[in-house]
């Protein structure tokens, strides 16, 4: 399969899908909205995210949003034989920004497109997205050299606990121990093995079973108090986790919790609750 890079405006209005195939969005003109998977951003001319295949996002834009979208099979030409190493690209959702360099290449790239009927060499747009992916990944995988001083996850895991209902951005946590977005993605990996949005999205669904387990709360009051676009963000998500949909769970929870054996890190508001003695052994925060 072939990769695919076209331009359109997304709809104002909020849609939701998940394809089998990675995505990059880069946003040329307006703005653009986007959660995948819990993790929300906000994305403006020069400014993009990353979308792994089978992750599903909810999107909109502005009346005068106009997007460059990358279309990335993973057995592209793009993505296999000697560029295989920028699949990493695609371990988790980010979001970017395009220095100036880049900014110049989408512009050439921009340049480029044409329609697939005027397409002289069907192997073209993988040779424009390796050229992109190549640069991405060194500025996304960027790591420092001197030795790194350990992370506060302790302070990071409270303000997550404090900000689950808002949009919770790679960013915004990044501030919070004087890092880049970069750097504090690779110390956080290093120290947890969970990626932020992994982590994000981990509490958001522990916080939502224990409101199932706890509370007669509507599923689409649930979703909105710990983060996700809507009910059905949430329960996919959490079918995607548990395994059973979040009516089906909260209607079988007792007298026996539905066990998570992929839990690794305490949440200390859960503590005394029937959650946390389904969660694997806890590792310290420090």
């Amino acid at each position: 399969m072939l990769s695919t890079i076209r331009h359109l405006p997304l709809d104002t209005a909020t849609r939701h899908h998940a394809h089998d195939f990675h995505q990059i969005v880069i946003t040329v003109c307006g703005e653009a909205e986007f959660e995948i998977e819990g993790l929300g951003g906000h994305v403006n001319a020069f400014s993009g995210c990353i979308v792994p295949a089978n992750h599903e996002h909810y999107y909109s834009g502005n009346p005068h949003n106009r997007q460059l979208i990358l279309d990335l099979p993973e057995q592209a030409p793009a993505l296999s034989g000697e560029h295989r190493e920028l699949v990493a690209l695609f371990d988790a959702p980010r979001f970017f920004s395009l220095d100036t360099a880049l900014r110049h290449y989408l512009a050439f790239l921009d340049s480029e497109i044409v329609p697939s009927s005027q397409r002289i060499d069907d192997f073209q747009h993988d040779r424009l997205a390796v050229t992109l992916l190549g640069a991405l990944k060194v500025r996304l995988g960027e790591t420092p050299t001197m030795p790194l001083k350990r992370l506060n996850l302790a302070q990071i895991h409270r303000y997550i606990q404090h900000h689950l209902s808002e949009d919770l951005r790679v960013a915004d946590l990044a501030r919070l121990a004087c890092l880049s977005e970069a750097h504090f993605s690779a110390r956080f990996r290093a120290q947890t093995g969970l990626s932020p949005w992994q982590y994000v999205r981990r509490e958001r669904l522990s916080a939502a079973r224990q409101l199932l387990l706890q509370s007669r709360l509507p599923l689409t009051d649930i979703a909105l108090q710990t983060g996700f676009a809507n009910q059905s963000a949430l329960s996919h998500a959490f079918r995607r986790r548990y395994g059973i949909a979040p009516r089906h769970f909260r209607e079988h929870a007792h007298p026996t919790p539905l066990h998570d054996p992929t839990s690794a890190l305490s949440t200390s508001h859960l503590v005394n609750s029937p959650l946390t003695s389904s969660l694997a052994s806890p590792l310290k925060l420090n």
